[in-house]
């Protein structure tokens, strides 16, 4: 066995605490602006930056736990943006209905909806041609959550009914004069339903029912000429496709197809929007193109060659597509922007999300697949510490993802990996039955699987590490947040001789609580409960709360008192209960902190404590609190 030598000086974690520059970015129609989202401790601010000197021209700074969420340039001096909240650094931002407005000069700033007109309302359709109005899809806060896609003018926030949904819950896909076409929703049930109508004020007519087909489908455009729509379509087995649809002859046409994943995200045309691919995520990023010799193929061809081994993506550009906004990212990169003068081919960078980290002194993911032990092939990533070849034997920390269910981990830069493998671990992540990504059949073997073969394959993952000789069988800890917090605790009392230590940040742990919990809040959440996680009466059994006589391993909790997704109580039991039970255990909480901290200074006490735990037990790296030195800065 080779076992490489592991760093003995603590590592330098500041520059992966600093946050983010910006977010994200967008060109203004004329090219004179940039709308930049910059996130700041418990929220994000809007900042319009001038393109000829990077002056800001305006801001506007939301409330506390909320997000800028999306940002529209609607005209060359006016720009849209919702909100939406974030309880904390790992919830995901949920949409508040908010809508703000503001001119390029910091002027006419309105609150277009807000959140006491008791309506959901999100931008829908900038409507290219129309420098006064949007489309927003507005749903009702009550019951009956009704759907209706409205015109809003974006300086008085009038909003005139267009369409009604034929759906609950539902969303629209519009044609190119903004007339809804596609109309996809679900009711209490779940099931997914999309309906179709030729033209504006139509009939709406079922396209699928996923209780009778099987699957779900939504539409995501329509091709130049509008006869052809295209759908993103799951299959019975295997990933999700894109297929070209005829609505006059009902004829489908299988377009795109990945044999590992599904699409990532859909590839547009600058100029119309109108989808011409798809972009797709494993071990690495790639981009398949409905027509690989059309205009907006050759052109990611010619960036991707300019930028080899990195994601690509044109997330914006000028009215007259001289100038693209283009945004490059990678495991060891953040994300840079570029701006591309099409006509000189001449691509000069702009931004950069974390200047101060150097993609150079990374460590590399790879993508990496097994067999679970009753045949269902897995995927995930390893990442080893930088420098480090493969064939050495490593310590090992397994970082099981959150969610569960729809969320996987994705090739990309990821702080936790990247500090991790800097203190000399090996760090294997495992996408688990029930993740997304990998089509409807591999989510839906998840259902009902908590704690239980979701667990095994966590477990099937840590004994496959073991026998490619890449971890240490002596030195190996669970570590996750949220689900992968539960994940950590779950597999210390499961296999409590496989494992030396188990962390949990901000994770659920009693699942009688949880389960009632949820099964309270609405009757489609109800019914989700039943139908992925069991029956109540099935909880105890993989409630990690009432197993903490089974664990061995010392155990490292955090959590913050604000945290609504997963209660500080249920870390307050889990440390209980293992303190009860004679196992070794230290907490951290905040008490002002929610799903994830916010705070730098939490934040580096946080990564201090864990690199310090999982030191005394694997024996890596453990931190400094100082400046970024120097190593990790971009020359």
């Amino acid at each position: 066995m080779v076992t490489a030598a592991q760093p003995v000086e603590p590592i330098d974690i500041s520059p992966f605490l600093r946050r983010d520059t910006f977010g994200e970015i967008e060109i203004s129609p004329s090219g004179d602006y940039f709308a930049a989202t910059v996130p700041l401790e418990d929220r994000t601010m809007l900042a319009i930056v001038r393109r000829s000197d990077k002056t800001a021209t305006a801001k506007i700074q939301v409330g506390e736990d909320t997000v800028i969420h999306d940002v529209w340039w609607v005209s060359d001096t006016r720009v849209l943006a919702s909100v939406a909240e974030k309880l904390g650094r790992n919830d995901e931002p949920s949409p508040t209905g908010e809508i703000i407005a503001i001119d390029v000069d910091g002027k006419r700033g309105k609150w277009l909806t807000s959140r006491e007109d008791y309506t959901l309302a999100l931008m829908h359709d900038d409507l290219r041609d129309d420098d006064r109005n949007v489309l927003v899809s507005a749903s009702s806060s009550g019951a009956n959550y009704e759907t209706v896609l409205e015109k809003m003018d974006v300086y008085t926030g009038r909003r005139t009914p267009v369409s009604s949904a034929p759906v609950r819950r539902a969303s629209f896909t519009t044609d190119r004069s903004g007339a809804a076409r596609f109309a996809h929703g679900a009711g209490n049930d779940n099931v997914s339903k999309l309906y179709y109508r030729e033209t504006k004020g139509g009939d709406w007519r079922l396209v699928n029912d996923e209780s009778a087909s099987g699957v779900a489908e939504f539409a995501v455009g329509f091709s130049e000429d509008e006869r052809t729509a295209f759908l993103w379509s799951e299959r019975k087995q295997g990933p999700d496709a894109i297929i070209a649809w005829d609505p006059v002859s009902g004829e489908r046409r299988e377009l795109l197809v990945d044999p590992v994943v599904d699409p990532l995200s859909i590839v547009r045309a600058v100029d119309s929007g109108v989808p011409v691919g798809a972009r797709y995520a494993h071990d690495g990023i790639r981009i398949k193109f409905f027509d690989p010799q059309s205009p907006t193929a050759r052109l990611y061809r010619q960036l991707e060659r300019a930028f080899p081994g990195q994601g690509v993506s044109i997330t914006s550009a000028t009215k007259d597509g001289k100038l693209l906004l283009v945004l490059v990212w990678s495991d060891r990169n953040p994300g840079d922007f570029y701006l591309y003068d099409t006509a000189a081919k001449k691509v000069d960078p702009v931004f950069s999300r974390r200047i101060w980290i150097d993609p150079s002194k990374g460590a590399p993911t790879r993508g990496i697949s097994f067999t679970a032990r009753d045949g269902l092939t897995l995927h995930g990533y390893l990442t080893l510490p930088p420098g480090v070849e493969a064939g050495a034997t490593l310590p090992m920390v397994l970082l099981p993802h959150g969610g569960p269910y729809g969320i996987f981990d994705t090739w990309g830069f990821d702080e936790d990996v990247q500090i991790l493998a800097r203190a000399g671990y090996a760090v294997l992540q495992v996408n688990y039955r029930g993740s997304g990504n990998y089509g409807r059949a591999f989510k839906a073997a998840g259902a009902g699987e908590w704690g239980r073969k979701m667990q095994d394959d966590l477990t099937d993952a840590t004994r496959w590490a073991i026998a490619q000789k890449i971890a240490d069988p002596a030195k190996i800890c669970l570590y996750g947040a949220s689900y992968g917090g539960y994940a950590a605790l779950m597999g210390a009392a499961r296999e409590p001789e496989l494992y030396r230590c188990a962390a949990g940040y901000v994770g659920v742990y009693d699942m009688v609580r949880m389960h009632k919990y949820d099964a309270s809040l609405s009757r489609s959440l109800r019914n989700w409960t039943l139908d992925w996680i069991g029956e109540r009466e099935d909880m105890a059994a993989i409630s990690p709360t009432l197993l903490a006589d089974r664990i061995k391993a010392p155990v490292f909790l955090a959590a913050g008192g604000k945290d609504q997704r997963a209660p500080i109580e249920h870390s307050e039991r889990m440390e209980k209960a293992l303190k009860t039970a004679s196992v070794p255990v230290e907490a951290l909480y905040y008490p002002n902190e929610g799903h994830g901290f916010y705070t730098e200074e939490h934040r580096r006490e946080f990564y201090t404590r864990l690199l310090a735990f999982l030191a005394r037990h694997l024996g890596g790296a453990t931190a400094q609190a100082s400046a970024a030195n120097q190593d990790s800065v971009r020359k």
